[in-house]
């Protein structure tokens, strides 16, 4: 069975975006950015680690999930962000936009679709954003790997969204701080 794995970047006060989707403030070069590539490669979209010379190959993950705001961050520029991952993007509201070869639009029940593509064969899963997407599947997340970055939002997306009180006991698996003040936090469900 495929694991569902949230990685993701957040910020010291639990956000992973501002408050219109701003993620600037995160932390991509440092001594984390070599390490966290070599347990996470293939997880940045397809040309930006092309053109910094990362191969996409060999990631933990063939399948990455989204909200569309997430998705929506590097329209129009990149319409296919993952092309070398199954790209799932959740949205009830917007039609797939020019140029989107590839990515699977749905509006389907989240858990639904994670629970049909845990029944596949295959790598893992990728849940890359948003926060109310993660909200909606947090008792289908089987790993939670956060880059915790050293900066204070103060407002914005948080890591899962407006989910309801309902406590979940996850497993360390592992943490690592970084000089650059990153601390990649791994857990595992219980």
């Amino acid at each position: 069975m495929r694991d569902l794995t949230y990685f993701v970047a957040v910020s010291m006060d639990g956000f992973i975006a501002g408050p219109a989707g701003e993620f600037d403030s995160f932390l991509v070069e440092g001594d984390h950015a070599v390490d966290i590539w070599s347990r996470y490669g293939g997880t940045a979209p397809t040309d930006l680690a092309v053109a910094g010379g990362l191969s996409v190959a060999d990631g933990p993950f063939d399948t990455v999930l989204m909200g569309w705001n997430t998705y929506a961050v590097a329209l129009p520029a990149l319409p296919s962000p993952y092309r070398h991952l199954r790209q799932i993007v959740f949205t009830r509201d917007h039609e797939a936009p020019q140029g989107a070869t590839g990515v699977e639009f749905t509006d389907r029940d989240p858990v639904e679709v994670v629970r049909d593509l845990k029944a596949e064969d295959g790598g893992g899963i990728w849940l890359c954003g948003g926060g109310a997407l993660a909200a909606s599947l947090a008792d289908e997340i089987d790993r939670l790997a956060l880059k915790l970055n050293p900066v204070l939002f103060g407002d914005g997306i948080r890591l899962f969204g407006d989910r309801p009180y309902h406590p979940a006991a996850l497993e360390p698996l592992g943490v690592t701080a970084y000089e650059s003040g990153v601390v990649l936090a791994e857990y595992a469900r219980s």
